[in-house]
């Protein structure tokens, strides 16, 4: 794994840039079929033999606040629900009740036991079978094997990762992670919206800044540069920098205090379907949820230190929140549009270039495992 620039480096990375009128550049381009967009095959490959085996934030752990509160989701079209156990643990089971399989909860909330609301089998929070009603109809019930099933689950760095097939999480690929959601991280709003477009087409987006420009020149342009990133590895995952003009204000301070703080964007790249946004309100959680080949289910958390029992904060906060969405908005629009031109057979490929390297490092490594996979 590589180590990620601290603040200095990164600072003096973008001064770099800023004075040489350049950017990061991939060391190669890559050209991605569009078949890979549309092909029923490719996406069963990518849902079963990948997102299924690869850790990603189930939720952010700020979503699990106090005993008993859960968080339900698919997860690779796996129902899963999370939840804070007496101990403190957060654990993660297959989101089906061990009778006949309904659905324990769906969404959020918070609870004593898990109760099934079809005959109200009850779980405790450890996934222990602790209740059926009218137990002597089923003769021989082995309550010990009959609990929730467990899937991989490790809460590191402020998330909660499951893998519903895969094997434990290997926490040294989240390391970049580390400070990003901290325990003095709360919840401060949650969302869930469907979008038109396959979910690679939507990852996309989040991973470069040269479309900054064009696509967003009334919200994130003005106050960001135009096709100027730093792009940094680490495993299969990344990170993209976005600066933002104001970054200027840093040259006045000596070198090795320069900080990151309020003049630019981390976009965190978790392989292969998850983001981890930092603003200056605020840390974002955004998760691609797969739902057809040209469907994605699109989740975020919004995170924040701030005290939200000061109005003058509520108003700031709702206020970033306002801008970011209106530039997100454009994004999502740009995704459909770009789903609905896979139809013209206008392209055999998509040609990502050299200042779209974080991409790049996305289809590599995603290629890789479908084809091994096969």
């Amino acid at each position: 794994m590589s180590r990620l620039a601290d603040d200095p480096e990164v600072v003096q990375r973008i001064f770099d840039h800023i004075d040489r009128r350049s950017s990061d550049r991939a060391a190669s381009t890559w050209r991605e079929p569009v078949d890979n967009y549309r092909s029923p095959e490719r996406f069963r490959v990518e849902l079963e033999q990948v997102l299924r085996w690869t850790p990603v934030p189930l939720c952010p752990s700020a979503a699990l606040e106090g005993e008993g509160a859960y968080f339900a989701r698919s997860a690779a079209g796996v129902p899963l629900i999370a939840v804070r156990a007496k101990d403190g643990r957060a654990r993660v089971f297959r989101n089906a009740c061990r009778h006949r399989g309904m659905a324990l909860a769906d969404g959020s909330g918070c609870s004593r036991a898990l109760v099934c609301p079809y005959h109200a089998w009850t779980y405790d929070h450890e996934g222990r079978l602790r209740g059926v009603p009218h137990e002597d109809g089923f003769p021989g019930l082995d309550r010990a094997s009959r609990g929730l099933v467990p899937v991989q689950a490790s809460e590191l760095h402020g998330f909660v990762f499951a893998s519903p097939e895969g094997p434990a999480v290997d926490e040294t690929a989240f390391a970049m992670l580390e400070g990003l959601a901290t325990p003095a991280h709360r919840l401060y709003a949650h969302s869930q919206r469907e979008v038109a477009a396959n979910w690679k087409v939507l990852a996309e987006g989040f991973l470069e800044g040269y479309h900054l420009r064009a696509l967003h020149p009334d919200t994130f342009y003005p106050i960001q540069y135009d096709n100027l990133n730093l792009v940094d590895h680490h495993g299969r995952n990344s990170r993209i920098t976005f600066p933002y003009r104001r970054i200027e204000q840093q040259r006045e301070r000596p070198p090795g205090e320069r900080s990151s703080d309020g003049v630019l964007t981390h976009v965190y790249h978790l392989f292969p379907n998850a983001m981890v946004i930092t603003f200056s309100t605020n840390v974002t959680v955004v998760v691609l949820e797969p739902i057809a080949i040209d469907r994605t289910k699109l989740l975020s958390w919004v995170l924040t230190t701030r005290d939200l029992s000061q109005a003058e904060v509520r108003e700031t906060l709702a206020r970033d929140l306002q801008f970011i969405d209106v530039g997100s908005a454009q994004d999502r629009q740009a995704a459909e549009a770009i789903q609905r031109g896979l139809a013209s057979g206008a392209n055999e490929f998509f040609e990502f270039g050299l200042y779209e390297g974080a991409i790049v490092h996305f289809h590599r490594n995603l290629t890789a495992l479908v084809d091994a996979a096969r």
